[in-house]
């Protein structure tokens, strides 16, 4: 089964589904149902709950305890090897892009059979030469 590594910009849309002008919220919401079903892998970085906590307690504050507490309780796994870190601040250096972001694509990039899916399309359009990323809207 292949592994996705799901980014902040898709995380977060799981909880924005009462906002009209979000952008390809019903894929979102199709890898939410997909890993609920266990018929989807994922690996995320260690930072993966802060930063969507961060995004949600800005955009949602009164929702911001709930939308953490049943993430948390998703217990997704993590990818946490050293390796990871010195690949995402090469890419931070290389892309002169925030660490955050580039931790993301360094999980993907430091499996076999792993791709990024992001919403961001900036990121995108900067390292998608370096493969194993795909934005959101072009899944199927």
């Amino acid at each position: 089964m292949k592994t996705w590594v799901l980014d902040a910009s898709v995380v977060v849309k799981w909880f924005m589904t009462d906002a009209e002008n979000e952008s390809d919220l019903m894929k979102a919401l199709e890898l939410l149902t997909a890993l609920r079903n266990d018929n989807l892998q994922v690996l995320q970085p260690v930072h993966w709950l802060i930063e969507v906590a961060a995004v949600i307690t800005r955009l949602q504050p009164d929702h911001a305890q709930t939308v953490i507490s049943a993430l948390y309780a998703m217990e997704l796994p993590i990818g946490h090897d050293p390796i990871i870190l010195n690949l995402a601040c090469r890419l931070s250096k290389k892309y002169h892009h925030h660490l955050f972001d580039t931790l993301y694509h360094a999980v993907a990039l430091s499996q076999e059979n792993a791709t990024l899916v992001t919403a961001d399309v900036v990121y995108f359009n900067k390292t998608s030469q370096e493969g194993k990323i795909i934005l959101l809207s072009e899944l199927e």
